[in-house]
């Protein structure tokens, strides 16, 4: 299976994004799929989740109702909506796709967030 994230780039504070990963070689109506972030030297943090059917979604703490996830079966593909970006969400942004042992990550795409 292959993910590939795209939608990345510099933004100023205040500003918005839609982040979109397309998958490939899987079955991806049946996987939940998830988008991380990480910066140099940090974990990586769960960002967004939503289930297969995209009826669930769950966010982080610290961009509950700036970042909306979806998704759209038909395109095998998922968004990230994010708004009002912070300085603070600048990290590489990473798309997961999960379904019971089985796992897939994407290259990964740079948000920077700056004046």
């Amino acid at each position: 299976g292959q993910l590939v994230e795209s939608g990345g780039g510099l933004v100023q504070p205040g500003g918005s994004l839609r982040l979109s990963c397309v998958a490939s070689g899987f079955t991806f109506s049946s996987y939940g799929m998830n988008w991380y972030r990480q910066a140099p030297g940090k974990e990586r943090e769960l960002v967004a989740t939503i289930s297969s059917t995209g009826g669930r979604t769950t966010y982080a703490d610290s961009v509950k109702g700036r970042f909306t996830i979806s998704r759209d079966n038909a395109k095998n593909t998922v968004y990230l909506q994010m708004n009002n970006l912070k300085p603070e969400d600048t990290d590489v942004y990473y798309c997961n796709a999960r379904f019971w042992a089985y796992s897939y990550w994407g290259q990964g795409t740079q948000v920077t967030v700056s004046s």
